[in-house]
Order: structure tokens, then C-alpha cells, then sequence
């Protein structure tokens, strides 16, 4: 038996058989070709593109179906790589010059991309090589008449093991033949954490090895939970796992008991239980898992993926689509945050040192109020149609927020002029993900309607940890006292000055973490649909006073592994 550690991806627990999903290798053959063939390689090459594109939109299709429109956006990066002129062009120019055959040209050029995109420094791009890499694979296999080893099509649900898995290697896998995945890298954010949860299975990644010591059909138990993975476990171990992932079953259906029920305390405290969206199409899902409303509907993947920019028509019908669905419950839309992670070509957003501290969000509006007045209209216009409010992100002080008042005012008088209806007492709320801002939440309570706390880059920006950067991934810690203590303050200066405050960042839909802001006194918490469910179960089987007292607790405490521990234990014993 060995125990191995890697990093809790996707919680529960899986016992089954490994299914090891090695490194694709080609083995390409260097053929030389005469002049007269040259014409039916490039017509094996647009095949083989026209196969790959057909294959990808056919996965991104199922994919949309299953798991829902957020899943399936991770195959239009490769769409798009399959749509480079620069490469195609490449291919086709040294086939004339070098008569050699096409799949031998194309790997060479291939090999050529992936080079230079692993020398660039900055993070984004150089995740882009795992797109490159498995468009290519894939039209390789289609110019060599290679097929992919499949999933055992027995029934018996198999525990993926790999190096790493793609968006199309964890897509293409149905949910029935799938039990867990296990990798060797990875981190929280990445492709196979986020298709775990959408399919619902556990998911351990950052397992340093673990290829090298599993074989196929070894008996694996992954804890998705606590980051363990068991190899050969004896019988004691299969027996104490079998009995947990019963246990998990039986307080899984108990969440969903509680979904339709309001969130409300033993002693009658009520908050809201909202869901995060990206796309109109997650609605549903939100209103199927319990959501009181939407406490963050990210605009930015509007702009993302299309050469053009969204019109303030396009605009308009997709937030009437979203007010009027939720109706009377309230919608939050944040305005537009792009730069750190999320670039735009047709923008010109510069590629920078630090893009996480450049020129994004209310920086990237303010600095294009044009593009900024079109998205408020549009919200504006939506208004009448639902209980609509609107937030900017990444407010750093009062100066930026009066800007933004400054060009909504704008944005009104300009409707008017027109004659167009709009709410003209909609709510417009602050993110409080910025230190400074967390710092002066007192004198920006005074001039906003609500607070929405965004933890995922508040936490990054106050222990300085850069949240993509897998090497510092351990110091990312929502659990930290210096954390904790931003949130007491930004809470405490929001009910100061009578207005209410939720969060929107992934912490909102941690467990144990959600008693400890409850005793701080957070009015909504916002999370991924599929969280809801559990969150409301455990705010209705405590009491607020005993919510205060593991706030209290926990504030006391030192380091953020103490505070987990403290507040796991405090979880458990709630939930018995």
C-alpha cells in the first residue's frame, strides 16, 4: 500500500480501478514526396483540419449539453488555434519547399510554435501551449489514421490517472465511465479541477510521480477531499473508505433536502444564498440548486472569443434575459473586468510585467468610457425589466468611484435625452477586492449602495501570491488571519454606515469558512450553483450566536492552518 499527498481538487471519495492515460507519442515518419504529390498533401492537411474543427465543435456541443456553457468556452481557444493563418500558411509554404509529407512538415512547425510559447515569460500565454499541443495531437492523429486509446467501455468506472489531462481529454469522458482524476501537476484553477466538479467526481492533482507508480488496473481510493491518493490499499484501509464515501452519499442527499429552504439560523437569522454566472445560459442551474438570485454575473466573457464588440443591443438583451428570468429575486451584474488574466485583442491591452496590479477593470473603463457608457446603458435600459443592480470591480479608493458615479450619471442623462426607461434608483455597489479599499471600507460605505467582497484577488493582492502561479500555490490561503481581519473590518464599516455586504469569491463557498463570515456578519454569500445546496444546510443547522463564537475563535487564532482545523472540527461537529 502507499499513500501519496497532492492538492484537493474536487471533493469526495472514489475506490476503483486506475486507468492510466499515457503520453501520446507519434512515431512520424520523414517521407520524401515529388512535386506531382505535393497538391494531395495539402488536400490530406485541410482534411485532417476540417476533421480536427468537426471533432472539437461536435465535444463542445455534448459538452455544452452535459455540463453546461462555462465548460464548454474551454474549446474555443482551440477553434481558434485551428484558425491560425500564421501556422496554416507555415505548413503549406515548407511542404512546396521542402517536398516532404505533410505530417512530418506539420510536427516540425508544431514542435517550432511550442518552442517559442514556452520561452515567453508571461503566464497566460504560455498556458496557451496546452492548447496548441492538443489541437495538435489531434491533427496528428487524423494525418497518421491514429485512433486514441479509449476508456474501458465495460461500465466499470475507471480512476483517470495522467501527467496532466486537456480540456478534450477530461471532456471526452462520460461521466458513467469516469470515476476521479489524478494527475501529476496541476493546481486548484486548473482544466481538470473545473471539469471534476462539473462532472461531479472527485479530482487530486499535483500528485508529484504518482504515473510512475501507479499501473493500470491497480486499485486506487482518491480523497478529493484531504488531496490522498491510495495505491493497493489492504483491506482495513478499503473498508474505512467504503464506509466514509457511504457517509458522504447520506449527507449529500441531506444538502439537497435543504435547497428549496430559506437560509435561515436556528435562531432565526436570515441571509441570501446566491449563485455566480458567466452566461445567461447558468441560470437555470441557479434557480435548480436553491439560489435566492445572482450576486456576481461576470460581463467580461461577453467581449471574449469574437473579433468584433459587443453591441449595447447585444448587451441589453442579455441582461433582460437574466432580470427577467430571476424575477423578483435580484441580479447583480459586475461591469466589466478585463486585464490580469482575461486579455482582449480587438482592446490593445498591453502585455504587462504584473498584469494582475496594470491596466484592468474600473482602470481599463475609466481610461475607455466609451466602451464603459455603452455596458451601463445597456444595464440601465435592462432595469425595468427585474430587481437589477450593478457593481464595479477593483474600486482602490473614493477618487475611482466618484469617476465611475460620474460617467453612470452620464449614461442616464443621455436615456433621458431619449426618452428611455430606466430604474434611475438602481442599486450600484462596490467589489472590495483591493487592500486600500478593504482598508477605507468606511469612507466608500458612505458613497455606495452595498459591498460584494471579491476574496479571490483580495486574498492575492494582501499575501501577495500571484493565484496562477502553481509554484507559490501553497501560500494562497483564505484562511489567514490577515485575511480574516480585512473581512471583520470591511463588514464592520459596510453595517457602520447601514448597508449590506456579501461576497462573491470562491471563499463564500467554502464550508467551514462560511461559518466564521456568517458570525462576521455577512448578509449574502455567492457561489458556483452546485454549492448552494450544502451552504444551506449548514447556515439552517447552527445557531447565529454559535457562528459568532468560531468567528471569535477563529480570530484569535495565529496561522491559517490553525484556523482550518479549528473550523473543519467546528463543521463536523455541526453537521455530526
Amino acid at each position: 500500500m502507499i499513500k501519496l499527498k497532492g492538492i484537493a481538487a474536487a471533493s469526495g471519495i472514489s475506490i476503483g480501478l486506475a486507468f492510466k492515460l499515457g503520453k501520446e507519442e507519434f512515431v512520424i515518419p520523414k517521407d520524401a514526396i515529388n512535386k506531382d504529390d505535393i497538391a494531395v498533401q495539402i488536400q490530406l492537411f485541410e482534411e485532417a483540419l476540417i476533421k480536427t474543427r468537426r471533432e472539437i465543435i461536435e465535444l463542445q456541443k455534448r459538452i455544452s449539453t452535459e455540463m453546461g456553457q462555462e465548460e464548454a468556452q474551454i474549446f474555443d481557444a482551440h477553434l481558434l488555434v485551428l484558425e491560425d493563418r500564421m501556422l496554416i500558411e507555415e505548413v503549406i509554404s515548407r511542404l512546396k519547399r521542402e517536398h516532404l509529407n505533410v505530417a512530418y512538415i506539420f510536427s516540425e512547425v508544431l514542435k517550432k510554435y511550442i518552442s517559442v510559447f514556452s520561452k515567453i515569460e508571461d503566464e497566460y500565454l504560455k498556458e496557451r501551449i496546452a492548447d496548441i499541443n492538443d489541437v495538435g495531437k489531434r491533427i496528428l492523429r487524423h494525418l497518421l489514421g491514429k485512433e486514441r486509446r479509449a476508456i474501458s467501455a465495460s461500465g466499470e468506472k475507471m480512476i483517470i490517472v495522467a501527467h496532466d489531462l486537456s480540456p478534450s481529454d477530461t471532456a471526452a469522458m462520460h461521466k458513467q465511465n469516469v470515476a476521479a482524476f489524478v494527475t501529476d501537476v496541476g493546481g486548484k484553477t486548473s482544466h481538470t479541477a473545473i471539469m471534476a466538479k462539473a462532472l461531479e467526481i472527485p479530482a487530486v492533482v499535483g500528485v508529484e510521480g504518482v504515473t510512475a507508480k501507479v499501473n493500470p488496473n491497480d486499485t486506487l481510493i482518491v480523497d478529493g477531499s484531504s488531496g490522498i491518493v491510495i495505491i493497493n490499499p489492504d483491506k482495513d484501509t478499503l473498508r474505512a473508505y467504503g464506509k466514509e464515501k457511504e457517509k458522504l452519499r447520506g449527507v449529500t442527499e441531506g444538502f439537497y433536502s435543504a435547497k428549496d429552504l430559506p437560509a435561515v439560523t436556528t435562531d432565526g437569522k436570515t441571509v441570501e444564498i446566491n449563485g455566480n454566472i458567466e452566461f445567461p445560459e447558468e441560470v437555470p442551474s441557479v434557480k435548480l440548486h436553491g439560489g435566492h438570485g445572482i450576486g456576481l454575473y461576470r460581463t467580461e466573457f461577453f467581449y471574449m472569443n469574437r473579433k468584433d464588440l459587443p453591441t449595447e443591443e447585444e448587451h441589453y438583451q442579455a441582461y433582460k434575459y437574466v432580470a427577467e428570468e430571476m424575477k423578483p429575486h435580484p441580479v447583480i451584474i459586475r461591469t466589466l473586468d478585463l486585464g490580469g488574466d482575461k486579455f482582449l485583442s480587438q482592446f490593445n491591452i498591453p502585455r504587462e510585467m504584473q498584469p494582475f496590479l496594470g491596466w484592468r477593470a474600473i482602470r481599463f473603463c475609466l481610461a475607455r468610457p466609451d466602451i464603459f457608457k455603452l455596458q451601463l446603458r445597456a444595464i440601465l435600459r435592462a432595469s425595468v425589466h427585474g430587481d437589477l443592480k450593478l457593481m464595479y470591480p477593483m474600486i482602490s479608493g473614493l477618487e475611482e468611484l466618484r469617476q465611475a458615479n460620474k460617467i453612470l450619471e452620464e449614461a442616464k442623462d443621455e436615456l433621458k435625452k431619449k426618452k428611455v426607461p430606466f430604474n434611475n434608483d438602481i442599486q450600484v455597489g462596490t467589489m472590495i477586492e483591493v487592500p486600500s479599499a478593504a482598508m477605507t471600507a468606511d469612507i466608500l460605505a458612505k458613497e455606495t449602495d452595498f459591498f460584494s467582497i471579491g476574496t479571490n484577488d483580495l486574498i492575492q493582492y494582501s499575501l501577495a501570491v500571484d493565484r496562477a502561479n502553481e509554484k507559490v500555490a501553497y501560500l494562497y490561503d483564505p484562511a489567514h488571519p490577515a485575511v480574516l481581519r480585512l473581512i471583520k473590518n470591511i463588514i464592520e464599516a459596510a453595517h457602520s454606515n447601514n448597508i449590506r455586504v456579501g461576497m462573491c469569491g470562491e471563499m463564500a463557498g467554502e464550508p467551514h469558512l462560511a461559518l466564521v463570515l456568517l458570525g462576521l456578519g455577512l448578509d449574502e454569500f455567492s457561489m458556483p450553483a452546485q454549492v448552494i445546496p450544502e451552504l444551506k444546510y449548514i447556515i439552517r443547522a447552527l445557531s447565529f450566536k454559535q457562528a459568532k463564537e468560531i468567528s471569535d475563535g477563529a480570530l484569535r487564532l495565529s496561522t491559517g492552518k490553525e484556523v482550518e482545523s479549528f473550523t473543519k472540527a467546528k463543521l463536523k461537529e455541526i453537521l455530526k
